[in-house]
């Protein structure tokens, strides 16, 4: 089972509520809080589909630019000595910290299943 759908560019979260028989999930990866549900999956979609629509026609009719999920920029906390070693590292294979990083980050995801099947 697939916990996001995806539409124009965004991923929005599913979610079932037992207690009030709804599907309902938000827009992932944004700062806008876009929320949408439905009493059974069509209806969920649907609802997903028209809230991405009437966003994009919202920042349309004011004439700004809608936020794009997942953009390629994020910071990351992470402590000193972890920090030192990462950029130690990446300097001694001749790379930056920032290519070094995002190595890493697709080495450790190459094996989730989820990500191999959906390419966002």
């Amino acid at each position: 089972m697939n916990n996001t759908i995806e539409y124009k560019g965004y991923v929005g979260s599913v979610e079932f509520s037992e207690e009030d028989a709804l599907f309902f999930g938000k827009i992932l990866g944004i700062r806008a809080l876009i929320s949408y549900e439905g009493e059974n999956a069509r209806e969920l979609v649907d609802d997903f589909h028209s809230a991405v629509d009437d966003y994009l026609d919202s920042c349309a009719a004011q004439e700004g630019e809608p936020e794009k999920a997942y953009k390629g920029s994020f910071n990351v906390r992470i402590s000193p000595e972890l920090h030192r070693q990462a950029a130690m590292t990446a300097a001694a294979r001749q790379m930056s910290l920032n290519s070094f990083i995002e190595d890493s980050i697709k080495q450790a995801i190459r094996h989730v299943p989820l990500l191999e099947q959906r390419r966002y």
